[in-house]
């Protein structure tokens, strides 16, 4: 099962993100999302369990938490909506 995290502080590490979800049960991936600019954490990211249980227990101690001044959101991570490949150039033809 994977959660969504969001409202990160944009100093926490992705150690530390998964040292503070391992505590719930075995973490399988976990992931900042990065800034493809300026290379910095956005400020969320995603954590898998291998276990629902453990994600259900994880996603109920912090959700809400306050981590280095800011309270966490953490819920089931939804599908990725599919991106149009559109736009584009009003070339001639």
């Amino acid at each position: 099962m994977k959660l969504y995290v969001g409202n990160l502080s944009f100093d926490t590490s992705e150690s530390e993100l998964r040292d503070m979800f391992a505590e719930h049960g075995q973490v399988t991936s976990c992931a900042l999302v990065m800034d493809r600019e300026t290379g910095r954490p956005r400020g969320f990211g995603f954590v898998e369990f291998a276990d629902s249980g453990h994600a259900n227990a994880a996603m109920s101690a912090l959700n809400g938490k306050n981590v280095g001044g800011r309270d966490l959101t953490v819920n089931e991570a939804k599908a990725r909506e599919p991106r149009s490949g559109g736009g584009g150039g009003g070339g001639r033809w």
